[in-house]
């Protein structure tokens, strides 16, 4: 009978012990979600001009200008046209990306479990320092 006792009063207390209950029920009852993607702008900062350059405007100039120089001359000709029209193409490509003007905007969001994440975007759409927003596709939306 004690031993019946004994093992009843362990079985329950392990069993509390595996018990993930954290709270976190509203007045409703239905248990609150957080929101990963969700924060609030801490800054922004403006920049015209010069962009950085990411390299995907020299990576993709190399490419259609070495497509487009292969397609001239014959044997060493050719090769030595695949190579200047992928060298030109690039640097063509890295200063049209560079000089893709305009005004964009660095926009820094503490997110809501602590996170920093700073987001580059061509306009605001309404945030503002101390906008609530959401931080999707590598922008931030009011939410």
């Amino acid at each position: 009978m004690k031993l019946q006792v004994f093992s009843s009063a362990l079985l329950a207390l392990l069993l509390a012990a595996c018990s993930t209950y954290e709270g976190g029920y509203s007045n409703s009852g239905y248990r609150t979600s957080s929101c990963y993607d969700c924060g609030v702008v801490q800054d922004i900062n403006s920049y015209s001009g010069e962009r950085r350059a990411t390299g995907a405007g020299a990576v993709a100039g190399a490419i259609v200008g070495g497509a487009i120089g292969s397609q001239v001359g014959s044997g060493d000709g050719k090769k030595a046209a695949t190579v200047a029209g992928a060298v030109v193409g690039g640097i063509a490509g890295h200063n049209i990306e560079k000089n893709a003007g305009g005004t964009w905007h660095e926009v820094t969001v503490r997110m809501d479990d602590g996170r920093v994440v700073v987001v580059t975007q061509d306009d605001l759409n309404g945030v503002r320092v101390g906008s609530r927003v959401v931080v999707r596709d590598g922008r931030a939306r009011l939410r």
